[in-house]
């Protein structure tokens, strides 16, 4: 199983892009806190590179900005590719399959009151199983 679970604020404000097929997506970061300090006593953060596509993407943007609050679930995948000085080299991030409003958040008519949304095939069809 493959699965992953954070809780941050996002880094940057989200741009949607077209894929090559025509299908909207974003690529964002999630800083999220470790919870503990280094020795000079710094906050410790990761940052986690993480795209979404289609549904998702456009509720990410209507709903979500620059240091807002997050919650995803997702898949990690990793991306290999061929550097500059032609070394291999491989990236991870996430794919989003479900975004939340972080608990602390006031409820608001924007967000639709359930605070959730999950973007998952509309019929079996596109399972990979």
């Amino acid at each position: 199983m493959n699965k992953i679970i954070i809780t941050g604020r996002i880094t940057q404000d989200i741009e949607i892009k077209v894929g090559g097929s025509g299908i909207e997506y974003t690529n964002f970061s999630v800083a999220v806190d470790r919870g503990r300090k280094d020795k000079d006593g710094n906050k410790q953060t990761d940052f986690f590179s993480c795209t979404t596509f289609g549904k998702s993407a456009a509720f990410l943007k209507q709903y979500f900005k620059k240091g807002d609050g997050i919650t995803i679930e997702g898949r990690m995948e990793s991306d290999k590719y061929t550097d500059k000085d032609g070394k291999s080299r491989i990236t991870w991030g996430i794919t989003v399959e479900q975004i939340e409003f972080p608990l602390s958040r006031k409820s608001d008519s924007a967000s639709g009151g359930s605070g959730t949304f999950q973007d998952l095939p509309d019929s079996e069809e596109g399972l990979p199983f």
